[in-house]
């Protein structure tokens, strides 16, 4: 994980999205064990690093925050959230590659 990339839980996840403030949050739900979750953990740290001055980066574990996963209405992963001023923007569930996700940093950026 890039050093970026922030790892959230329970504990930080409202903080994390407060203290953003009106920066973009993406979420990235996954679990060490779904393949496609492995093909998109480097493209969002990718992103975490080209859009660090711009926006957070962030991961769930899903199988160590199963609250927040069904919080968030998480029932397949990877899903990807993104949230602007603590609010839901966008979300896509399934692996989008980084053309998809980098569209997703931009929308929320454009906001």
């Amino acid at each position: 994980m890039s050093q970026a990339t922030l790892h959230l839980t329970a504990d930080n996840f409202d903080q994390t999205l407060k203290d953003a403030g009106n920066k973009p949050v993406l979420v990235d739900f996954f679990a060490e064990w779904c393949g496609p979750c492995k093909m998109a953990a480097p493209i969002i740290d990718e992103l975490a690093e080209e859009y660090k001055s711009q926006a957070v980066v962030a991961k769930v574990d899903v199988d160590a925050s199963h609250d927040l996963a069904s919080q968030y209405g998480v029932m397949s992963i990877p899903t990807v959230i993104v949230f602007k001023n603590g609010q839901e923007l966008n979300k896509q569930v399934g692996f989008i590659g980084k053309e998809g996700y980098q569209k997703m940093m931009t929308d929320a950026l454009d906001k």
